[in-house]
């Protein structure tokens, strides 16, 4: 009777390293104070306190980083305020890509809508809003949701800077030796196909 060793092989995967959301980045994708302004008016929806966000989550930074003084060292705190920093920069950036993405979908029903000859993207019965309205309705409520998150992060930088003496930067962890773990885990497999 022969006995057969069957086991998979876990193909190898090549993980693109994935960048780090940065302040710029979240520029990118979130809505300014300008264009949140252009949204609340537009959408009548309630308009954004930029600036009191922003100060409100600095102080924020500011007060976690004078009660932690004593028994944090001076890299102790850099680290811990950097994680910190780093969640409130990734959550904008988060936002900021689902913003975009409600935005394009916006657009795309939007633009299906002024075909005259589509029966599914009229207006629905007297009273209720069309897909498309509703979508540009949703990615207007994204937008100033992205906006509040992107001043958020600001303060959170703001402060970081205040409180480290340098500008705030994602962590990126490096790599030194990335085929190592490809070579260990196929010296496993080879070892279990010798029994």
């Amino acid at each position: 009777m022969t006995k057969t060793n069957r086991f998979s092989r876990s193909s190898a995967r090549v993980v693109p390293i994935r960048k780090a959301a940065t302040l710029e980045t979240v520029r990118l994708v979130c809505p300014d104070s300008a264009q949140a302004g252009l949204i609340s008016e537009s959408f009548g929806l309630p308009v954004i306190d930029s600036d009191g966000i922003r100060d409100l989550h600095r102080q924020m930074i500011l007060d976690t980083a004078d009660s932690l003084e004593d028994g944090l060292g001076e890299r102790a705190m850099q680290i811990h305020l950097q994680r910190i920093v780093g969640a409130f920069v990734g959550s904008a950036h988060g936002a900021g890509q689902f913003y975009s993405k409600a935005v394009t979908e916006a657009r795309d029903a939007t633009a299906k809508g002024a075909n005259d000859l589509r029966d599914e993207d009229l207006d629905g019965p007297v009273g209720f809003d069309s897909n498309a309205q509703r979508k540009r309705e949703f990615a207007a409520d994204m937008g100033l949701q992205a906006h509040a998150l992107r001043s958020a992060a600001e303060g959170t930088v703001t402060a970081y800077e205040d409180v480290v003496g340098e500008a705030w930067k994602p962590f990126e962890r490096t790599i030194e030796n990335p085929g190592q773990t490809v070579d260990r885990k196929a010296a496993e497999l080879q070892m279990a196909a010798l029994g």
